[in-house]
């Protein structure tokens, strides 16, 4: 049965207008101006919604989010279904995961994650984690393109477990400049971490606050500026993920300015919280790599989202309960899953991720768009178009366009509520932005022309969110 979605104001990348969308099956059929285009209701045969003083933007992508992934012992806390939902009700409606690299292969590790994935709510598709590098790997990363994936992820930290020389990361970027691929990269300095780490616990530095202290962002920095340097030398295109530091944004500007090929994302963390969290009693609910820096950083940051020189808000979603030995109700049933308590006598065993994919875009519209700091249109750049295009999903997501899936959020400006668990529906036990006042929440989600969330209603459900095989992406 078609869809009418009557009297919104749009909301795009681009532009905000009042208008009228009509949904057929899994698509946008047309979007009708009221000014210039004629629609007969009575000729109608369908269902109809009225918008009237409500906003509709297309769903929200989250480029980086971490489900059911296993770290320290345990295992983060949102698999799937649990944060797929969790992120509907935030109005995304598209995630995309990162496959851990196994030894067996680029092939093994892609059907492990789909098979953690036949749960999925949403819509998804994977980046894959590049974590060794041979020969062998080199003349595997062209398969990935068959299996849908256009993306590798590198990192210049965790020595001995993810990290990749500089030699292998040139190497790959080449690989991935020749089949149109793009490399995103993780970047602090793992050596420096490595020897600030065993300094402090020498020390007897045991305190969540220390996990930053050996994370400089002078690191990040260099290693930002580096990976452009690699970028530039290749002709490959480079997606700094989660950038926390001031000064990573001034790299990405220089590196911009001189012509080369690299993106940045930023993520609601460091938009809005500082190393003082970690020095709270409860400091191990804010620890995540990279850390929390300074207030200044928060500045720059929203400066580098408001100017154009970072292109995405991710989340790098991947949370832990904070005490996993009390057992929370999700969906009925209790569950405990070991979490931060790991760590409670060492910084070093404090599974490092937290929640945010349900938060980011009703806290982003509360502190974005409503302080002023970004407008609408960015706000849905930001958080859907950019990363619908970068990743090579656009104009299938992202857009409000004929042909484009309907996935839509419409918003409910004037909606107060005191935020946090109740309204954020990860399967963890706190929320970062817990009792801030929002105003402005999403009413009804739809993902591919269903109601999937219809207020405080979930109407969605295991297994309907559909694997999307991905081509090349722009570079913005």
């Amino acid at each position: 049965m078609a869809l009418l979605i009557r009297n919104g104001t749009l909301i795009t990348a681009s532009e905000t207008f009042r208008g009228d969308i009509l949904i057929e099956g899994e698509q946008i059929a047309s979007i009708l101006h009221p000014d210039s285009d004629i629609f007969s209701l009575k000729d109608f045969n369908g269902e109809v919604i009225d918008a009237s003083g409500k906003f509709i933007t297309p769903g929200g992508i989250d480029p980086h989010t971490h489900f059911d992934l296993p770290m320290f012992g345990t295992v983060s806390s949102d698999d799937h279904y649990t944060g797929h939902k969790a992120a509907a009700f935030g109005g995304t409606t598209t995630v995309i995961d990162f496959v851990v690299h196994e030894p067996q292969g680029f092939s093994y590790s892609v059907e492990r994650w789909l098979e953690k994935a036949q749960k999925a709510a949403i819509d998804y598709s994977f980046h894959m984690n590049l974590t060794r590098f041979n020969d062998q790997v080199a003349r595997e990363i062209p398969s990935l393109l068959d299996m849908g994936i256009t993306t590798l992820k590198v990192f210049t930290a965790y020595n001995g477990r993810l990290r990749l020389d500089d030699g292998s990361i040139f190497r790959a970027l080449r690989i991935a400049k020749e089949n149109g691929m793009l490399v995103m990269a993780h970047c602090e300095n793992g050596d420096v971490i490595e020897a600030l780490v065993a300094e402090a616990l020498a020390a007897g530095h045991t305190t969540p606050e220390w996990h930053a202290y050996t994370r400089p962002a002078w690191g990040a920095v260099e290693s930002t500026l580096r990976l452009a340097a690699m970028a530039e030398q290749t002709g490959a295109a480079v997606y700094i993920v989660h950038m926390n530091a001031g000064g990573e944004v001034d790299m990405l500007r220089y590196a911009r300015e001189r012509g080369v090929k690299v993106m940045g994302e930023t993520c609601p963390q460091y938009l809005f919280f500082t190393v003082d969290h970690l020095r709270r009693p409860d400091g191990a609910k804010w620890i995540c790599s990279p850390p929390m820096r300074t207030e200044q950083d928060n500045v720059r940051l929203w400066q580098g989202l408001a100017d154009g020189t970072l292109q995405t808000i991710g989340t790098d979603h991947c949370p832990f309960f904070f005490d996993g030995t009390r057992p929370i109700v999700y969906e009925g049933e209790e569950i405990a899953i070991p979490g931060k308590e790991l760590g409670k006598d060492d910084f070093t065993k404090i599974p490092n991720g937290l929640p945010a994919v349900g938060d980011r875009l009703p806290i982003l519209w509360t502190y974005g768009i409503r302080a002023g700091r970004i407008t609408a249109n960015q706000f849905v750049a930001l958080t859907s178009t950019h990363p619908a295009k970068i990743f090579g999903l656009y104009p299938r997501k992202g857009a409000l366009l004929p042909g484009s899936d309907a996935d839509l959020v419409i918003w409910d400006p004037e909606k107060r509520v005191t935020y946090g668990v109740a309204y954020s529906y990860h399967r963890t036990d706190y929320n970062l932005f817990e009792g801030w006042e929002v105003v402005g929440m999403p009413e009804k989600v739809f993902l591919r022309g269903k109601l999937i969330v219809d207020g405080d209603r979930w109407l969605g459900g295991r297994g309907q969110g559909q694997f999307l095989k991905r081509g090349p992406g722009e570079v913005l």
